[in-house]
């Protein structure tokens, strides 16, 4: 069986739950993770598979990721790479990607990136103020070169790539599929809908500009004002979450800060919302929402969704028929959308089944990893017969 190195410079965080997902559904490829460090806490991988450059936070370590970094020199962690015999890389994130270059050019193997949303979004004086931003960009030229495809997970990520210059002939709109049988629920919930559930709003996210919580907030703040028992609660972290959780304290009665969480905490988090709130915007250094995976979970749990439009996620929703989107950052009628899905239990319960029909149809994991397997074959040069599409319904 064919080896695909998935490569990401941490390994891999709480939140990059797609990226395990995708590997582990791999049918003809064996998956491979390798980065520059395994992150603390982070999700679990198969570890007989894992390279890792680095696995603490020493200042040693830390000049050792920097020099690979900077210069592509760890001999030792490209002699593991090369000993695991991969047949190609798989690269996420285009920043990322261009680090995975070393590797690249020492095994001479074809190189397939995933652009997710911020890698093509973000402006080039943003990417500059970091180390790994500023790698990126001298390369870049060179990455559009060499990498065989690059796979966008939505149209927006296509027309943001096209913008800052990636070869056309490469870009390949593929969505990352969802497991549509982890998020659902037991036989209980599939009969009980959304008329046994709590007016519990969720959201789910790492706490930056883009994902929009301060909007929430004061969104929220208007729907406790006709809706008292109206309940937050906010799963992950980030660098805002001090700040939010105080104007959070200032501003509304019902809401939790419950930090970062797993995929089987989240689920059961899911199970209890009546509405999932993912108010991304558009941030100030241009970083947007490439396509909004909190929002495909939601709608394969059989949960309706909140968001403004204007990014990515108007791909991942059916507006009005899965979800409610409204003018991006225009709280009051976030606050009216996530009110109407609160009061009118059998609109939620219809859209929430729209959801799950359309991620069932659009976003199943197995089927649209087997469409990236079939683009490994395409960058390896072997012929594969397509495969076809699934019926609707």
């Amino acid at each position: 069986m064919p080896r695909v190195l998935v490569f990401r410079s941490e390994l891999l965080p709480l939140s990059e739950t797609f990226i395990a997902e995708q590997a582990a559904s791999m049918q003809r490829f064996e998956p491979w993770f390798a980065g520059l460090k395994r992150v603390r806490g982070g999700l679990k991988l198969d570890e007989s598979r894992v390279i890792a450059a680095t696995q603490r936070n020493s200042l040693r370590e830390k000049m050792a990721r920097r020099i690979f970094l900077e210069s592509g020199f760890a001999p030792r962690f490209l002699e593991r790479v090369e000993a695991a015999q991969p047949d190609l890389i798989h690269a996420h994130f285009a920043t990322d990607a261009s680090t995975a270059l070393a590797i690249q050019q020492q095994l001479w193997i074809p190189l397939v990136v995933t652009l997710h949303g911020y890698d093509v979004t973000c402006m080039d004086e943003a990417l500059r103020r970091s180390t790994a931003g500023r790698v990126y960009l001298q390369r870049r030229s060179a990455l559009w070169g060499r990498a065989s495809v690059f796979v966008c997970v939505s149209e927006f990520v296509r027309q943001k790539a096209l913008e800052r210059g990636f070869p056309e002939e490469k870009l390949w709109v593929h969505r990352i599929g969802i497991d549509v049988d982890f998020f659902w629920s037991d036989t209980a919930r599939a009969n009980s809908g959304s008329h046994a559930r709590e007016p519990l709003v969720l959201f789910v996210g790492r706490l930056v500009e883009k994902k929009g919580v301060a909007h929430l907030l004061r969104a929220m703040r208007l729907v406790e004002a006709q809706l008292p028992e109206a309940r937050l609660v906010v799963l992950g972290d980030g660098p805002l979450r001090r700040m939010l959780e105080t104007e959070a304290r200032a501003m509304l009665n019902r809401c939790e800060f419950l930090g970062a969480q797993p995929a089987d905490a989240v689920r059961r988090w899911m199970q209890q919302a009546a509405v999932v709130a993912a108010p991304s915007v558009t941030a100030a250094n241009g970083d947007s929402e490439g396509l909004c995976m909190v929002a495909c979970e939601a709608q394969a749990m059989g949960v309706p969704v909140v968001s403004f439009a204007g990014t990515g996620i108007a791909e991942a929703v059916a507006d009005g028929e899965t979800a409610l989107l409204v003018e991006q950052g225009n709280d009051s009628a976030l606050a009216e959308a996530i009110l109407t899905l609160l009061r009118d239990k059998a609109l939620a319960e219809q859209m929430g089944m729209a959801g799950r029909r359309r991620m069932k149809h659009l976003f199943n994991l197995r089927r649209q990893t087997a469409l990236l397997e079939e683009k490994y074959d395409q960058a390896l040069g072997v012929k594969t017969a397509p495969i076809l599409a699934e019926a609707s319904g």
